[in-house]
């Protein structure tokens, strides 16, 4: 079931995430996040650093497992996920380092690491996950032709998100081709999803995703099996849905 938000901007669109994620933080209880990079959610990370740091909201109960993580790249490169996450979220909030956790891509045994990873997202069943969309349709890197039945497993990148990607590297060339990815299983056994997508490239996608056949060619159209789905878009990314 989709819930669909749709603003002007993508301040609006961050502000709305954060007031659905505040409300999932502040309890007294512990919660489990599922959390995304990409430029989709920095917007959503800012507003809950501004209020923990502003309004002391404690992530002492939260425990993190973040989508995917780039192979390839060395401890601490620029452009790693975990660097992204300590620069937009980690390193501002409380949240304890060993309740943080991301798919493990140093190790000799990455399908042994992926299984594991599986093993412990889905024994925490996360109280939300949230995803942005590529533009090819895949959520997480789970690139079109990803088995809906796909558990955390190594991805080979399509050309096309290696092109989407391109901008946060100095070219192509240095874009990985392979990345380790939460499985469409484990993104549907969260118990809410909040995706964020903007732009104009996201339309058609988004399209897809609400309205179209739900096939393994299009990953994001197994969301439309999800019972509790909150969709926020700006104008360019929901221009498609009224057609």
């Amino acid at each position: 079931m989709f819930k669909i938000f749709v603003y002007k901007t993508y301040d609006e669109v961050s502000q709305k995430a954060f007031e659905i994620l505040k409300d999932i933080i502040k309890v007294d209880h512990p919660i489990t996040l599922g959390l995304a990079t990409g430029s989709s959610p920095v917007g959503l990370y800012a507003r809950l650093v501004e209020d923990h740091i502003k309004n002391k909201t404690s992530y002492a109960h939260v425990t993190t497992y973040n989508l995917d993580e780039y192979v390839g790249l060395p401890k601490g490169h620029l452009q790693s996920y975990l660097t992204f996450m300590n620069q937009h979220l980690f390193d501002y909030i409380d949240c304890p380092r060993n309740q943080i956790h991301m798919p493990e891509v140093h190790v000799d045994d990455l399908k042994a690491a992926a299984d594991a990873y599986s093993a412990a997202v889905l024994t925490a069943k996360p109280d939300v996950q949230v995803l942005g969309i590529g533009s090819n349709g895949h959520i997480g890197f789970n690139e079109p032709g990803t088995s809906f039945s796909s558990t955390t497993h190594v991805v080979g990148l399509k050309e096309e998100t290696r092109l989407d990607n391109a901008r946060f590297f100095s070219g192509l060339d240095e874009v990985p081709r392979y990345a380790v990815s939460m499985g469409i299983t484990e993104i549907m056994s969260a118990k809410k999803i909040v995706l964020i997508a903007t732009g104009n490239k996201k339309a058609l996608a988004v399209k897809e995703m609400i309205h179209g056949k739900i096939r393994e060619e299009v990953p994001c159209t197994i969301l439309q099996k999800h019972q509790d789905v909150v969709l926020i878009l700006d104008e360019e990314a929901a221009r498609l849905l009224n057609d």
